[in-house]
């Protein structure tokens, strides 16, 4: 048997690109449809080609490859789906930003066409990127099946589905208030609003009654949409005003006439109890224009400056002749008061522009029918939530779900199937351009020059990856796909539409569990943002310290669904660990030299501390599947870290080195294929969360069947490897040399000077500890071990400690030279008399007393406290050492 070494440091940039180009050329990523395996999928949450891999994005992939990876070792059929997606607002931003930047050029000036070219080369330029530095952090992708959401296949999906919900009444077009972005010049859905708390004002104004001298007093918090208001609405049972009902306002700086109308929209209790109805500028205000057949008068332009309605302040950005207006209302007698005012703000997910209600014409998705079947697959358990709580999310959107606006006016997107007559104006929807209008049957047809919503062909991904709407045989084995691993901001982007979109165009879920995690924040707990400055960069992390570092520290203390705080102590933490193992399978590898290491032949020969080894990892590799099943990955590294630091590492290395530097072959062999047999399923209960550490060692141990520990079994629960007897007198052996260890450590007993160790015990215990008598000798320090059941035999002065079923003592003779003690314990008291006398002398310093803050005195007083406890302490221990000399 031919044992090769590790390299003497463990330095991960020497071998991760180069095992992972390994996994990629064998093809162990690959997933085929097999008829013989139960598949396992999941869809990776499509990149944006404008990004580049955030700490967000590490945790995500992160998190996703551990269940692969396990799920390969179980015997599934893997597929994990990777992608990238077109992301319409933030690449059409940055094309744009570019050929301004290098050529000088507006979009409009170069026309759809160019435009397109340019935003194509964008996508080759920079589409990959993320990718490569996907395979930086490992993720076990099967990249011959990488999609883009606007490849030609996923292109047909959109087509079709937009096609067969406009056939069904899904989808139409109308004339709807909707979120306008002023900035990015485009429609957003209700999803795409974020909303934040800001302070602004209330204006209260005065409109006055036609010919009378009465008014009605209303607060806005937005003047500047005044002057497209076509009614003040009142509650219809405010005795204030049921007399004003029918009668008609001058609205000020305007003088256009406008009705009081009564509705029960108004809140008689907030505010003045008489609101300003715009139906043009807010989405409430067009429902109640609706209802009373009001005008609708936009002010605005795209841009978000006052239009030719907006009187003499046409042309003013919207801020600016809110200022104007305002002074104006001053200056003629309207303006009643202003008051300070927190309310919430929508802006732009995208570039946070402060979002403008508009009315426009847009394409709409019908919700009300489709959200029914996404509700009830939660009611009868089809789609579950990990964790539980974030149903409740979900439900709370789709129930209060409005129609969705999928238009944008962008170029850069899948542009919508609809094709306008010149001639007549009649609409099609079609797959492709008909020849001539299905109406007039004219020849002069035109696409509609908007795309649709990112999130309309994101929604189809679980499905449009694998072919549809061909029938592929992927289809079929590989939907619906088992876990959707998310963030929990993106629940109402991106998963309910998921839902929506696979059990209409499917007839069943996309996926059975959607697993929330949470964000990655700071060390402090803040978000990371440009703004902040406080990104962490994952690709440095994993030029640092190894991808295998990050995706450990991202797992350690995951709890799903809760937010994360990144430390850098942690990862040294991690690779200080990755470390330790690379150390101990050197340890093992430097002793392998015998044959012999099979299990029967070793089976006669195992010793406590060997059936306690393979106890414990046959109980631990059970809890962490366990574990695994509940999507506890936290829980379940936590568990594979304990395990081989302190019971592989701490203990049993140490536990059995006696017997491989002795000459007992048996012995010796047993502790040898135990040492490899669990260091085997260490690699491999470890292998889903640091891959490449655990491919090197594996490829290293010449014990292993398999060429890759990616293909090896993952380790099931044995009965016949189930020792609970000797589990237990090991840890009662284990929690004696801790306590000798802690006595010795606080008699400062220098790791060479022996002592005896003599235990009272029980009849219970006697066994056990007549077993561990090696091992106390081995891991405690100790010159000889002694039992007794009888005190009587113990000296006068000893140390003690009780554990489980025993009373450890150790003679102070064999601990403490004394006269070593005595001078050592002298220099003690000397610094401590120097250090009582500086702070005694500053508390009775009066100009200190009197100077000083109060928290420096309380200091210097706490201080001086410790130091005199510290002083009693080294007298009584002085007082022992003397006498026991004399």
């Amino acid at each position: 048997m031919e044992v090769k070494n590790l390299e003497k440091t463990y330095h991960p940039q020497d071998f991760e690109k180069r095992i992972y180009d390994e996994w990629v050329q064998k093809g162990y990523f690959r997933a085929e449809v097999n008829a013989h395996k139960t598949p396992f999928t999941i869809v990776l949450p499509p990149p944006n080609i404008t990004g580049q891999l955030h700490m967000g994005h590490a945790l995500d992939h992160t998190l996703q490859d551990i269940l692969i990876r396990w799920k390969r070792m179980q015997g599934y059929e893997t597929l994990w789906l990777p992608g990238t997606d077109h992301a319409s607002i933030a690449t059409e931003v940055k094309v744009v930003e570019k050929i301004q930047e290098e050529e000088g050029l507006s979009k409009q000036a170069l026309g759809r066409e160019e435009f397109l070219k340019r935003a194509w080369a964008w996508k080759e330029e920079y589409g990959g990127r993320i990718v490569e530095q996907m395979k930086k952090l490992g993720n076990s992708c099967d990249w011959s099946r990488e999609r883009f959401t606007m490849d030609k296949g996923c292109s047909n999906a959109v087509t079709e589905v937009f096609v067969r919900l406009y056939e069904k009444g899904y989808i139409y077009r109308g004339n709807r208030l909707i979120n306008w972005c002023p900035d990015c010049r485009t429609s957003l859905s209700d999803a795409e609003v974020e909303h934040e708390e800001k302070q602004g004002y209330f204006w209260h104004i005065r409109y006055p009654v036609k010919d009378s001298d009465e008014y009605i007093e209303i607060a806005t918090t937005r003047p500047e949409t005044m002057l497209g208001d076509t009614a003040v609405a009142v509650h219809p049972e405010d005795e204030r005003y049921r007399h004003l009902i029918g009668k008609t306002l001058i609205l000020p700086i305007v003088n256009r006439e406008i009705p009081v109308i009564a509705d029960g929209y108004v809140d008689k209790e907030f505010g003045t109890g008489a609101v300003k109805i715009t139906p043009a500028h807010d989405p409430n205000d067009f429902e109640v224009g609706l209802r009373h057949h009001l005008p609708q008068i936009t002010v605005m332009n795209e841009d978000a400056t006052m239009n030719e309605n907006a009187g003499k302040y046409q042309g003013m950005d919207r801020y600016e002749c809110r200022k104007a207006l305002v002074k104006d209302l001053q200056a003629q007698g309207y303006l009643i008061q202003v008051r300070e005012h927190q309310h919430n703000v929508g802006t732009c997910y995208r570039c946070d522009t402060v979002v403008e209600p508009r009315l426009s014409d847009q394409w709409f998705v019908k919700m009300e029918e489709l959200a029914k079947p996404a509700i009830e697959v939660i009611h009868n358990g089809k789609l579950k939530f990990v964790p539980e709580r974030f149903s409740k999310v979900y439900l709370h959107w789709l129930e209060n779900i409005k129609d969705w606006c999928i238009s944008r006016q962008l170029w850069w997107g899948h542009r919508i199937p609809a094709y306008y007559c010149q001639d007549c104006g009649e609409i099609m929807v079609a797959r492709s351009m008909p020849k001539h209008c299905h109406k007039c049957h004219s020849g002069q047809l035109k696409q509609d020059e908007d795309v649709l919503d990112t999130w309309f062909s994101s929604a189809l991904w679980p499905f449009s990856t694998l072919g549809w709407p061909e029938d592929t045989p992927e289809l079929k084995y590989f939907y619906p796909t088992d876990v959707l691993v998310t963030g929990y901001d993106i629940i109402f982007f991106w998963v309910v539409r998921m839902v929506f979109s696979g059990l209409e165009q499917m007839q069943d879920v996309p996926f059975k569990y959607v697993f929330v995690h949470g964000l990655v924040r700071d060390a402090q707990g803040r978000k990371m943002s440009k703004s902040l400055g406080n990104g962490i960069d994952p690709l440095d992390i994993i030029e640092q310290y190894g991808a295998d570092a990050l995706r450990f520290t991202l797992a350690t203390g995951n709890s799903p669904g809760n937010d994360m705080r990144f430390y850098m102590e942690r990862v040294e933490a991690s690779r200080n660990f990755a470390n330790k193992l690379w150390n101990a399978t050197r340890f093992v590898l430097m002793n392998l030299n015998e044959e012999g290491l099979k299990e029967e032949e070793n089976l006669p020969y195992y010793t406590l501390a060997d059936k306690w080894i393979l106890s414990r990892m046959n109980t631990v590799g059970k809890e962490i599947t366990e574990n695994l099943e509940k999507f506890e990955l936290g829980m379940a590294v936590q568990k594979v870290y304990d395990f081989i630091w302190s019971e592989y590492c701490d203990w049993y290395i140490e536990l059995v080195k006696p017997r491989l530097y002795g000459q007992e072959i048996h012995t010796k062999r047993a502790a040898l294929y135990t040492l490899t047999y669990v260091l085997e399923n260490i690699l491999k209960l470890l292998h889903p969360f640091m891959p490449f550490i655990t491919e090197e060692i594996w490829q290293h141990l010449p014990t292993t069947k398999e060429d890759s520990v990616m293909i090896a079994s993952w380790p099931k629960y044995r009965q016949e490897l189930n020792y609970p007897e000797e589990e237990e007198k090991m840890e009662m052996i284990m929690e004696a040399i801790r306590s000798i260890r802690n006595i010795r450590s606080e008699m400062n007993v220098a790791p060479s000077r022996k002592a005896r160790v003599i235990a009272v015990v029980s009849d219970e215990v006697y066994e056990a500890m007549e077993q561990g008598k090696e091992y106390l000798i081995t891991l405690a320090g100790a010159s000889e071990v002694l039992l007794t059941k009888d005190k009587k035999d113990i000296p006068e002065d000893a140390m003690s400690a009780v554990t489980r079923g025993a009373e450890i003592f150790l003679p102070l003779d064999d601990l403490v030279d004394f006269e070593k003690e005595i001078e050592r314990l002298e220099k003690e008291k000397a610094k401590l008399e120097g250090e009582l006398k500086r702070v005694n002398g500053k508390l009775s310093n009066e100009g200190f007393l009197g100077k000083a803050p109060q928290a420096v005195i309380e200091e210097e007083k706490e201080k001086q406290a410790n130091y005199q406890r510290m002083m009693e302490k080294i007298l009584e221990r002085l007082e022992q050492m003397k006498k026991k000399i004399n």
